[in-house]
């Protein structure tokens, strides 16, 4: 859609001011170097071995991602908690539901961050990578004391650094699921941006490295990467 000759924005005027202030934030707290760094993708480049979603495997995820965001894994404890929020009856009665449950914690003890991942996460690698570098983020921007717990906007801006961290394809690619099984469908929302919103900031992000055509869109699913591409062009005739 093209309005008065100019390529529309995937996403309101409100939402875009937000994305491109807190990016440039970001490139002010974290430095251009980080910006041009590594993009995560989801390939055996990154995530190599067989994944079964045990424990384990969970804890090598999180080991690998705090090397690329460069928090030390002394730094973090992580403890798992159950997802209650699905009715044991979804095992025998056919059941349409949407869940938006939080994934992941994060909170502060004995100035340690402790990082809480959902137990189901495990068995969605896209997600749970979304996940563990969302709580990762609470710990460079909370815990180092960057912002305040208390700020309106900090977990959408803690999505927003994933981003600027070289990992918005997975926060993405989760942030919106559907799926028909058993005899039943399900609806997911994970993080705290839209995929409108996940596709503005990876174009803005792809703009301020100077990427106007970014071979790892390619790894996006269809709708955050429709969106990229819209914010790509807005971008380019704005």
């Amino acid at each position: 859609m093209v309005w008065w000759g100019r390529a529309a924005c995937p996403v309101r005027p409100v939402e875009a001011e937000w994305v491109d202030t807190s990016l440039d934030w970001l490139l002010a707290e974290f430095g251009d170097e980080r910006l041009r760094g590594t993009v995560v993708l989801p390939n055996d480049e990154f995530f190599p071995g067989v994944y079964r979603g045990s424990r384990a495997d969970v804890e090598s995820v999180l080991r690998r991602l705090c090397v690329h965001m460069g928090v030390s894994r002394d730094r973090v404890e992580l403890e798992h908690f159950a997802n209650d929020e699905v009715s044991e009856l979804s095992d025998h009665v056919p059941l349409n539901w949407a869940s938006s449950g939080a994934a992941g914690h994060h909170r502060l003890r004995a100035g340690r961050s402790v990082i809480g991942i959902r137990d189901d996460q495990a068995a969605a690698p896209m997600a749970l990578v979304a996940t563990i570098s969302h709580e990762l983020g609470h710990v460079l921007l909370i815990g180092d004391g960057r912002v305040s717990a208390d700020r309106e906007d900090h977990e959408p801006l803690t999505d927003l650094l994933t981003v600027f961290f070289g990992l918005g394809i997975f926060g993405a690619n989760a942030a919106f699921d559907y799926s028909v099984g058993g005899g039943y469908s399900r609806t997911s929302r994970l993080g705290y941006l839209t995929e409108p919103m996940f596709g503005y900031a990876l174009a803005r992000y792809a703009w301020l490295r100077g990427e106007r055509n970014p071979a790892w869109a390619g790894h996006l699913d269809t709708n955050p990467r429709a969106f990229l591409k819209r914010g790509l062009r807005f971008l380019q005739r704005v």
